[in-house]
């Protein structure tokens, strides 16, 4: 195990963990906190989707620029960096205009390390073990996910409403994860070019990739259409006359799972097979829409959110380490960069259709026709993609 997990995974893995605490600090009062700032529901959403937007976007140029110039570290440094600096930045002034730029940059931070950081954990492993790598990365990414609400509830039970301060606490684990990356040293790379690529050059790699990717990518994206954001799940705990505490206990709990399932399930994938373990989280990912709707009781939520993290534990890093395995040497960060920069937009279309489609018709009717639609995409990657034979 010690050969699987080097000293740069081990690092990468905790940088996410301390960045990851203090984004999920914010997360759970971010509408909140904006909304006592004097945003509307709609500037709201035309503040995260400007966000995701930018994210997006960035994604698949700073992963070409990363392998063009064969280097991750400067990507990942300054990624983490940009994220960790605009939290206390979002609290310094409660003019909206202030607030969309501060988040703005948080996401372009992620869009500039999320192509590099992936690549070098891609670097750092070989395919036998890929699950594994990007399973333990996961893990503790999820476990900061899980430890950030619950500083936030703490903090807000002592000190209620005291929004600003938390975005100022932020900081703290922010600058750990700042400080980590300065460990970080690039593995003795051939210097292609020092020119930057033209901000749309990765769509070239449609081209240039293989047909298995071509499929691949196109399920995932098919599939992140029908993958609205997680705040209609928590909206449906709500919509069901839950308490705002419940509804964060629930999110702590998934995380938690998620981040004790990720490792193992990256294990069992490196031995089942990549594709059949994304088969398996897809499959259960339709499972858990097709039944929320239908939901009602306490228990049913603990039951379905803990189902929804062994989906989320066998896709997120599965995925990338799919994709990783069949882009060519050197082409790693373009090959997730661009996979993710549609993802993020796709994201956007999905959430934008889920709150249309709840409005319009219910949040049942929502929950089934992404549960129907996810079935359908999970039936296109065996038998048209035949990602499930992808023992790699």
């Amino acid at each position: 195990m010690r050969k699987i997990l080097t000293r740069t995974i081990l690092l990468v893995s905790f940088v996410s963990f301390f960045t990851d605490i203090a984004s999920e600090m914010l997360y759970p009062v971010m509408p909140v906190y904006l909304q006592s700032i004097g945003f509307s529901v709609i500037l709201i959403g035309i503040l995260e989707g400007l966000a995701e937007a930018t994210a997006g976007l960035s994604k698949g140029y700073f992963g070409k620029y990363s392998d063009k110039i064969g280097s991750r570290v400067p990507f990942v440094r300054w990624g983490y960096i940009l994220s960790a600096v605009s939290k206390p930045l979002m609290a310094a002034f409660a003019v909206p205009i202030w607030v969309f730029l501060v988040r703005t940059l948080d996401r372009l931070g992620k869009g500039i390390r999320t192509g590099a950081r992936d690549a070098m954990l891609s670097d750092e492993a070989t395919k036998e073990n890929k699950g594994k790598v990007f399973g333990f990365h996961r893990a503790l990414d999820t476990a900061g996910a899980a430890l950030g609400p619950f500083a936030a509830l703490v903090f807000l039970h002592f000190y209620p409403a005291q929004y600003k301060w938390l975005f100022v606490i932020a900081v703290i684990p922010g600058l750990i994860a700042i400080s980590l990356t300065f460990l970080l040293k690039d593995k003795q790379k051939t210097i292609s070019s020092k020119k930057s690529p033209g901000f749309f050059s990765f769509l070239k790699y449609w081209g240039e990739s293989s047909k298995q990717f071509k499929l691949l990518v196109i399920g995932l994206l098919t599939f992140t259409l029908f993958n609205s954001s997680d705040a209609f799940l928590l909206l449906s705990i709500k919509h069901n006359g839950f308490s705002d505490s419940y509804m964060i206990g629930v999110y702590i709990f998934y995380n938690l799972v998620y981040a004790l399932l990720s490792f193992p399930i990256g294990i069992l994938a490196d031995k089942i097979g990549l594709g059949r373990t994304l088969i398996i989280g897809f499959s259960t990912f339709a499972i858990v829409y097709l039944l929320l709707g239908f939901a009602a009781v306490s228990w049913h939520f603990i039951f379905l959110f803990g189902l929804y993290a062994v989906y989320a534990a066998s896709t997120e890093g599965i995925s990338k380490a799919l994709i990783s395995n069949m882009a060519e040497k050197g082409k790693t960060a373009t090959a997730i960069g661009f996979y993710t920069s549609f993802a993020s937009i796709c994201a956007l279309l999905a959430s934008s259709l889920a709150g249309f489609i709840w409005f319009t018709f219910g949040m049942k009717a929502m929950f089934l026709i992404s549960g129907v639609g996810v079935l359908l995409v999970v039936v296109f990657l065996i038998f048209v993609a035949k990602v499930a034979a992808f023992h790699k």
